[in-house]
C-alpha cells in the first residue's frame, strides 16, 4: 500500500513538473537572445555598469580585460560568434555558482547553453586570479538585475 502511494505521489509531482515547464517555456528565463541581427564579434548583451566597483571587483575587471574580454567581450557583454555574455540570466548565481566559473577557467567547459563551441581552459590563470574576476562579474550582474 505504501509503495503504491509513493509511486502515485512521484507521478503526480513529475506530471505537475512537466505541465509547469510546458506552460512556462515561452518565456523561459534561460532563453538565449536572438543574435541574427548582431554582426560577428559585436556585443550580444547591453550592459549597465554599476556606479562604482569594490576594490576586489576593480582588480577583477583588470584581470577580466586581460584574460577574458577577447572572447567574452568588453564588460562581459559577449561577442557574437565567439563567446556568450556573462551578464545574462543563464549565469545568475543560483544557476552557475562561483565554482562553475573557477572550473570553466581552469579546465574549460563543454558547450551546453550556447552554440559557440567548447570553451578551452584559460592559459596562465590561477584561482587567485579568478576570484576577483568573479567579484567583478557578480557586481556587474547585480547592476543588471541578475541576482
Amino acid at each position: 500500500m505504501r509503495l503504491g502511494l509513493l509511486i502515485a505521489g512521484v507521478l503526480v509531482v513529475g506530471g505537475g513538473s512537466v505541465v509547469w515547464n510546458s506552460m512556462n517555456s515561452g518565456d523561459h528565463s534561460m532563453s538565449q537572445p536572438d543574435t541574427a541581427q548582431i554582426a560577428a564579434g559585436d556585443a550580444i548583451a547591453s550592459v549597465q555598469l554599476p556606479a562604482a566597483l569594490s576594490a576586489e571587483a576593480t582588480m577583477g575587471e583588470q584581470f577580466f580585460n586581460v584574460k577574458c574580454a577577447a572572447c567574452h567581450g568588453v564588460n562581459a557583454a559577449g561577442r557574437n560568434g565567439l563567446a556568450p555574455p556573462l551578464i545574462h540570466k543563464i549565469y545568475e548565481p543560483n544557476h552557475h555558482g562561483d565554482e562553475a566559473f573557477y572550473r570553466a577557467a581552469e579546465n574549460g567547459v563543454q558547450a551546453h547553453h550556447w552554440r559557440f563551441g567548447n570553451m578551452p581552459p584559460v592559459d596562465g590563470i590561477t584561482r587567485a586570479d579568478i576570484k576577483p574576476i568573479i567579484a567583478y562579474i557578480r557586481e556587474v550582474q547585480r547592476a543588471n538585475r541578475i541576482r
